[in-house]
């Protein structure tokens, strides 16, 4: 446990430091600077549990989780960057790449040198997965793929792209497979980048394919398994989620905390009033809670264990808890938590997206009870 305090640490350190006096002005901007990607990079961040050997941290996916919170309770923008490229952009080509692919990719998306995407949701192709419509046609010694990819995390930034299309048409998830695409390759554009609620130093963009060739070495795992590879990633990927809601649950229950010390009403502090008191405890409790959820997903991912249930439950309570901390953190605050003077208004914003990327609330219940029930 020592050495889990001392990633916490020195996660906490830099995101106080380096992150958090930035925070309202990337989220004004709607930009995360470039020196903060060069900073991540350099601090193993952008490569958490890639092995030293290929030029990562070399950390266990737990150290992970506890970087991503530390991060987001700062920028919530940032930690979704660093949960997208570790969770979604470098695991499936970890977990499902040849060593020629992990030799290629790996070493630059650890440094940071490459930003990674994840590409599977289309404008018609959201939950369900399964439907999507991308074609990837077999022209010999390469793919061409073509189709509209939506709400990309990373996606204006992402050199290298983990990208889902049909190999065989289909009308469900079977036809499905992988590839690694590199986002200069002639006919891949970013059509847009979504004006959002929250997490707006992130980028969310639209991306076209035209006709992207793709070598044939490129296509990651087996073909017409891509359905598994994306659904194994977005398994670990809503630790990372989960971990980021917490992270923002934090910031927020330690901001109405301090306030409802200072802020003086009646008399007294506000924190004398029973009503400021319960919503205080009821923070505190649900923060616990889902960070044990949290910290028992992500052992079990490594030790190697089933963890799916146990993921998902994680970013369905830890995304909920976030929504409601931040709200009752606005309440606390009262009027003052309604203007952007001050950050909980930040937080709440934020929030909002954990219950939604990754997989809907809705869609983590019907995870946990298909896996309850079978």
């Amino acid at each position: 446990m020592s050495e889990y305090q001392e990633i916490r640490d020195l996660a906490s350190k830099f995101a106080d430091s380096e992150l958090a006096p930035l925070a309202a002005q990337v989220d004004k901007e709607a930009r995360i600077p470039e020196s903060t990607y060069q900073k991540l990079g350099e601090n193993g961040f952008m490569g958490v549990y890639v092995p030293e050997e290929y030029g990562g941290a070399g950390m266990d996916y737990s150290s992970y989780a506890i970087i991503v919170e530390e991060i987001s309770r700062a920028c919530a923008s940032t930690g979704v960057l660093i949960s997208a490229q570790n969770s979604l952009a470098i695991w499936p080509i970890l977990e499902f790449g040849n060593e020629q692919q992990k030799k290629e990719y790996l070493p630059r998306l650890a440094s940071g040198e490459m930003v990674g995407c994840f590409c599977l949701s289309e404008p018609g192709a959201g939950s369900d997965a399964g439907s999507l419509t991308t074609m990837a046609e077999d022209c010999g010694d390469h793919f061409e793929l073509t189709g509209t990819k939506n709400f990309i995390t990373n996606g204006k930034e992402a050199k290298v792209a983990i990208v889902f299309a049909k190999t065989k048409k289909t009308d469900d998830y079977k036809g499905m497979s992988a590839f690694i695409v590199e986002t200069e390759t002639p006919g891949w554009s970013v059509i847009k980048c979504e004006d959002k609620l929250g997490i707006k130093g992130s980028s969310t963009a639209q991306i076209a394919l035209d006709k992207v060739k793709v070598p044939k070495k490129n296509l990651l795992g087996e073909p017409e398994r891509g359905f598994k590879v994306a659904m194994a990633t977005l398994d670990g990927g809503r630790i990372g989620i989960a971990a980021q809601a917490l992270g923002i649950g934090e910031a927020a229950f330690r901001y109405a905390k301090s306030y409802a010390l200072e802020r003086v009403q009646f008399g007294k502090p506000i924190a004398s009033l029973q009503a400021i008191q319960f919503i205080i405890a009821d923070m505190s409790t649900k923060l616990a809670a889902a960070r044990h959820l949290v910290a028992d997903s992500s052992r079990r991912k490594d030790e190697g264990v089933s963890y799916s249930k146990e993921g998902a439950q994680a970013k369905l309570f830890a995304a909920e808890s976030a929504m409601w901390i931040t709200t009752k953190a606005i309440q606390v605050l009262g009027g003052n938590g309604f203007i952007k003077d001050y950050p909980v208004e930040r937080y709440f914003r934020d929030a909002k997206i954990t219950e939604i990327y990754e997989g809907t609330s809705e869609i983590q219940r019907v995870v946990i009870a298909s896996l309850e029930l079978r």
